[in-house]
């Protein structure tokens, strides 16, 4: 997108075409403006007009560009923190709310494609949480134990089973969780706002917002040639966030991350390698995550950023990585590349912010969008609807803190990468 092949890499070359959108150039009403084309916004846009609402939706560039249009592509349940840890962080009734909401999550996601016939190579046969050595299946173990005790369908797979499943022998263990599964993610946000578009949304891209006002008890969103007058306004810029509500990303310390794509695989090695297609991702810090796509590319993926010197010591420490993985893969070609920022909140939470009076948003994915940002800009719509009240949202009601040392964070974390991935597998 915008003339980078590195911004949105082998989604971008995948994905069937956007609906079309022009720029805001004129003078418009609406009931609600949503500001950002990813996930939670198209989504909350979609709903909103199949309730008949006259909704705008705003974004800065394109469809899914931010996360939406970038990540891994696995819809995941929950977030990275563990289940025991959300009523520890929000109390009992938020925790509890919010851990069923998110466990349902995919299931939304899979009723939407469904639905709206979204063409984006959607998978259903789970995904898999790795574990790497004996701390990493302790780990998984008492995830397992967390999620089962609230019935989740997840099952921990002894080695033999993840190394059938993965084509590796590199784990001493899984967690299988049936809820998740894999999607093109930039595919099913396009997906998404043509379904909204066809229920009645109007989309406008290249209309990055520069201000709001109050007129006459309604709210003003202004571009730099149009604006929206409106009665609510949805913030759904999340982690790339500019503008007006900048706050949000500053909230968010950005850890980067990066995907390869290899070119398809041969016949042989697409039955050794994930033939159920699984997603996976293993336990380390600096993680890596792995997965299929639907005509055979090895998408494999970890902490770091394709700029600068990073752009050879990541590249050249996934090319060691997989042969260590996957010998049966000989020497690897990748045919695409990219990069983009997943925004970290100080908890691994997510938040609920209101910015006025009718301005308000979900934010703080931690690099856990598809499912979340769906399951949000629904819950957006049905608190606008008037079917969900405040007080049953499953997140309480939060003033943005600027992230401490937001700067010297990024900076680590970015070097951290390169300095891990220089030395790793290497010995």
């Amino acid at each position: 997108m915008l003339n980078d092949p590195r911004s949105h890499g082998l989604w971008e070359k995948t994905a069937p075409a956007p609906p079309a959108t022009r720029r805001l150039e004129e003078t418009i009403s609406a009931d609600v403006v949503i500001v950002g084309g990813g996930y939670t916004g198209l989504s909350a846009a979609l709903h909103l007009a199949e309730a008949g609402t006259n909704v705008v939706l705003l974004e800065a560039a394109e469809i899914g560009f931010g996360g939406a249009g970038r990540n891994v592509g696995l819809i995941n349940a929950g977030m990275w923190v563990m289940p025991d840890d959300f009523p520890k962080e929000l109390g009992p009734v938020h925790g509890e709310r919010l851990l069923d909401l998110l466990g349902n999550g995919p299931a939304l996601v899979r009723e939407l494609i469904g639905k709206h016939a979204i063409a984006c190579e959607l998978e259903k046969n789970g995904t898999l949480h790795c574990a790497v050595g004996p701390e990493g299946l302790k780990e998984l173990e008492e995830r397992a134990r967390q999620w089962q005790a609230r019935g989740a369908p997840v099952t921990l797979l002894d080695a033999a089973e993840t190394e059938r499943r993965v084509g590796s022998g590199a784990y001493a263990g899984s967690l299988l969780d049936m809820r998740a599964g894999t999607l093109q993610p930039l595919a099913y946000a396009r997906g998404l706002a043509h379904a909204a578009v066809k229920a009645g949304a109007r989309l406008h891209t290249g209309s990055a917002v520069i201000g709001t006002i109050d007129i006459d008890g309604r709210k003003v969103v202004r571009t730099a040639a149009g604006e929206v007058t409106a009665d609510w306004i949805i913030v759904a810029t999340d982690a790339y966030s500019t503008g007006p509500w900048e706050q949000v990303r500053r909230e968010q310390v950005y850890l980067p991350y990066f995907n390869l794509a290899t070119t398809p695989l041969g016949d042989n090695l697409r039955r050794s390698i994930l033939p159920g297609r699984e997603g996976c991702w293993d336990t380390r810090d600096i993680l890596s995550s792995f997965r299929m796509d639907q005509a055979g590319r090895l998408v494999f993926g970890s902490v770091g950023a394709l700029r600068g010197t990073g752009t050879a010591i990541h590249k050249s420490w996934a090319r060691r990585s997989l042969k260590r993985l996957f010998p049966q893969l000989g020497n690897v070609e990748f045919e695409a590349e990219w990069y983009g920022q997943i925004g970290m909140t100080d908890n691994a939470l997510p938040r609920f912010h209101k910015f006025g009076r009718n301005v308000l948003g979900f934010s703080g994915y931690n690099g856990r969008g598809i499912a979340p940002g769906t399951t949000f800009g629904k819950l957006l719509a049905r608190h606008i609807l008037g079917e969900v009240s405040e007080a049953d949202l499953p997140l309480p009601l939060t003033e943005v803190q600027e992230a401490g040392f937001r700067a010297m964070k990024e900076a680590y974390y970015e070097a951290g990468a390169q300095i891990a991935h220089f030395t790793g597998e290497r010995f």
